[in-house]
């Protein structure tokens, strides 16, 4: 039976079943045995090995369950854990199967392997065996996307790893994106426990994104194994794009290339780097109404010289050093004019109301004309790295083309001819 279709990305569920059950050529039975095959009858007969054999002691879950034939092709595979398939590749001459991602510690897993022979005849062979235990795991925390979340076409993902990660390049190999749309994108090591995927330009508007996790079972260092899978999807919504000009005091706001509203503002008034805003390419990263905002972050409490505290309205923040558009109607008599605020983009209440109900995680925004420019590692200040830089960040040293079947970090020596890593920024 072939695995239903999910009509939305266009991706087949696939088990660890390669093709179907071929007719058996001329006269002769099949042949039934466990592991390794040795029952050979004549120079063209098949012969097909599995590993793990039945009965292994308990092998590492990173090891992969694979499939030889010889004198002979394959012709089905099937492989279950807990009644779940397993998904594995065929190779192109049908001589060799292999699990695509590693198994999960502790577990039960079932083989049966069929494959034909020069002489007609087919031969099965089945293993049963269950993976070690893992006794140390690393669990996973993701700061966005959210699941079912609608999101900006900057959006990245962002993951963070509980503990260091020493084997990146295999973490990397078990990340999977699938996209509705065609898009080049890759994954970016900022440390050893933070890593994040981009697309190489904006994602497209109204775009499905399926993202998975196959941690469970992969070895990220000594003796520490992924602690389990994890699944997101989200939805790229309305291009909504915003550039902030500290020069012309004014913010324009555009949604799917059309200008949908400009509003006066007042930006960081300078004359120390803490207070202005930072130029540069921002994200849109989460919003809060009301937000109290303090010179805490910046080591003065209370009681000190220049301290404060301000509790302030509709507030959407687009860094980690305490950047956010919300509404300031104290200084209204400065928004279009001049630049009065600690770092924030201040406007009215009513702007500033609008813009918060507006905005999406992941949106772009723009600001020009300061001195100050973002930092990439500064909040989600990601599009400030050229492609080249980025790319150069992935443990694999590869882009990847993402479409409906994926795009599946590999091996350099094995990455799709799309795989590119040119220097240009977005």
């Amino acid at each position: 039976m072939r695995p239903k279709a999910d009509g939305r990305f266009g991706i087949e569920a696939r088990a660890a079943a390669v093709g179907l059950a071929a007719a058996v050529v001329g006269a002769g039975a099949a042949g039934c045995t466990s592991g390794a095959d040795t029952m050979v009858t004549g120079a063209d007969a098949v012969t097909v090995a599995v590993s793990p054999a039945q009965g292994a002691q308990r092998p590492r879950p990173d090891s992969p369950i694979a499939v030889q034939a010889r004198q002979g092709t394959i012709e089905n595979v099937t492989v279950f854990t807990k009644g779940e398939p397993v998904e594995g590749a065929l190779s192109a001459d049908r001589t060799q199967w292999r699990s695509r991602w590693a198994l999960r510690p502790g577990t039960e897993y079932r083989v049966a392997a069929t494959a034909l022979g020069r002489d007609g005849r087919t031969r099965t062979v089945a293993s049963r065996f269950t993976t070690a235990k893992a006794d140390r795991t690393v669990g996973v925390t993701f700061e966005g996307p959210s699941d079912k979340e609608v999101v900006g076409v900057g959006m990245p993902i962002v993951m963070n790893f509980e503990s260091e990660v020493s084997d990146r390049a295999a973490v990397e190999r078990a990340l999977e994106v699938r996209s509705s749309r065609p898009v080049e994108g890759a994954w970016h090591w900022f440390d050893n426990q933070t890593v994040v995927f981009r697309t190489r330009n904006f994602w497209p508007r109204h775009t499905d994104v399926a993202f998975r996790a196959h941690l469970s079972g992969v070895a990220v260092a000594k003796g520490v194994y992924g602690g389990k899978d994890h699944a997101v999807r989200f939805r790229v919504g309305d291009e909504r794009i915003s550039t902030a000009s500290e020069d012309k005091h004014q913010m324009v706001v555009r949604e799917n290339g059309r200008v949908v509203r400009k509003m006066p503002i007042s930006m960081g008034r300078g004359g120390v780097r803490k207070y202005t805003t930072t130029n540069g390419m921002h994200l849109t990263m989460d919003k809060g109404n009301p937000v109290t905002m303090t010179s805490s972050w910046e080591g003065i409490g209370p009681g000190s010289a220049g301290y404060y505290s301000l509790t302030v309205d509709n507030a959407v923040r687009i860094s980690d050093s305490g950047e956010y558009v919300h509404s300031a109607p104290w200084s209204v008599g400065s928004q279009g004019s001049s630049n009065v605020s600690h770092g924030c983009i201040n406007t009215s209440p009513s702007h500033a109301r609008w813009f918060y109900e507006f905005s999406q995680r992941g949106d772009p925004f723009e600001v020009t004309g300061s001195s100050r420019e973002l930092e990439p590692d500064n909040g989600w200040g990601y599009w400030q790295m050229n492609w080249k830089n980025w790319v150069q960040g992935s443990a694999l040293k590869q882009s990847m083309r993402i479409g409906p079947q994926g795009g599946v970090g590999l091996p350099a020596q094995h990455a799709s001819p799309g795989a590119v890593a040119e220097e240009q920024r977005p």
